[in-house]
């Protein structure tokens, strides 16, 4: 298993945090969340759109849930049962 795809230790979460510091730990820091607010839902379609192409060149994909005009991503990479490299350098790509 790559660094990129290895489950980061628990005990490194916290500083992996403060580098993208909008998004927030979820299910037991399994995973981290981030609930962009956009204009309308036209916006918000575009943004997913957006956050699509991203997610499709750095083949790492993340959980995606439209509310009118917000848009909540949820990032983690299910097959290390965790949180990895992949999913930080994606948050911060998509906004810190």
């Amino acid at each position: 298993m790559s660094e990129e795809t290895a489950k980061i230790p628990t005990s490194k979460l916290s500083g992996r945090l403060k580098k993208v510091p909008n998004w927030k730990g979820k299910d037991r820091r399994k995973a981290i969340r981030r609930t962009f607010t956009l204009p309308d839902f036209r916006a918000a379609l575009a943004f997913v759109a957006y956050v699509g192409e991203l997610a499709e060149s750095h083949n790492h994909h993340p959980d995606i849930d439209i509310r009118y005009n917000k848009v909540s991503l949820t990032l983690s990479t299910h097959s290390a049962g965790g949180l990895t490299a992949k999913d930080f350098d994606l948050a911060a790509l998509i906004g810190p």
